[in-house]
């Protein structure tokens, strides 16, 4: 029954032992199909995401949240979990990860609706947070606040 399953997917990744991906362009992002088209909405939460700065090559760390109202197809989590991966070796700004995670999720599962937020810890005492949106989100689609507070310091 599980080889069914997975025959019918039409996964690579799903079911397997799958090194982690050297780069976000060497990551392959899956869809499987949708088997319910109403509108709903699809969270997915990273709160450990890292990256490195493209200048220092120190580490940055962020929570990402990513709220999906999918169409035809959704977001396969095991290739998003590798991809949010293979940025852990990969020097970018805080606004490219984030936008760039938008924009290759939606470009992979065309959905109705995207938002990310990409809310990063401080470095030189800035924290940094991004924010991206796709699409037209469907009337009467409950999408709740993403739920991460503002950095405070010590507050």
């Amino acid at each position: 029954m599980k080889n069914e399953k997975m025959k019918k997917l039409k996964t690579k990744l799903l079911g397997k032992t799958t090194p982690i991906p050297q780069s976000p362009s060497k990551a392959i992002l899956e869809a499987v199909a949708n088997p319910h088209p109403d509108h709903y909405v699809a969270r997915f939460t990273a709160p450990e995401f890292t990256s490195l700065c493209p200048v220092t090559g120190q580490p940055d760390f962020a929570h990402i949240v990513v709220d999906i109202v999918a169409n035809k197809w959704l977001l396969e989590s095991k290739s998003f979990k590798l991809y949010l991966f293979s940025f852990r070796n990969h020097g970018a700004f805080h606004e490219d990860c984030t936008v760039r995670i938008g924009k290759d999720i939606a470009a992979t599962i065309k959905p109705h609706y995207l938002r990310i937020g990409g809310y990063w810890y401080p470095r030189g005492g800035i924290p940094i947070d991004v924010f991206w949106q796709t699409g037209t989100l469907p009337k009467g689609v409950w999408l709740p606040d993403q739920g991460v507070s503002p950095y405070k310091g010590r507050g």
